[in-house]
């Protein structure tokens, strides 16, 4: 059985949690369609604090030992989902700004050219 104290203080700090996320929202410092796994992991959070049972039926299902260590194979696997969502973001925005960087390097070769031949058009006159 896990203490009242704690399980206050667990969802006290989920709500603390959904509040940074709103607060980051606001300012538009996180976007919009990257908050969807960050509410996911909080939502999971929400759950197990308030029903610690499911917990120990996860242990059970999956042979783990104690609940505690079920804690940490769950957050361990959320963690790395985490890190592969934002490798996969990060990856897709490397690949949008070397595009960028090689349209601009074409753009910019294109004004030297048009001015070098206006240049010399101007120089025969």
């Amino acid at each position: 059985m896990v203490p009242k104290l704690l399980q206050t203080s667990a969802l006290v700090g989920i709500v603390f949690y959904f509040a940074a996320i709103y607060y980051l929202l606001r300012k538009k410092t996180l976007a919009l369609k990257y908050t969807l796994m960050w509410i996911l992991a909080g939502l999971l959070m929400a759950v197990t604090a308030m029903f610690p049972g499911i917990l120990t039926r996860f242990a059970g299902l999956v042979g783990i030992s104690t609940p505690s260590n079920a804690l940490f194979a769950a957050i361990l696997f959320a963690i790395l989902l985490i890190l592969i969502a934002l490798t996969s973001i990060i990856s897709s925005l490397n690949d949008k700004t070397t595009k960028l960087v090689q349209s601009i390097a074409i753009l910019e070769k294109r004004v030297r050219d048009l001015e070098n031949a206006g240049g010399a058009s101007r120089s025969d006159n």
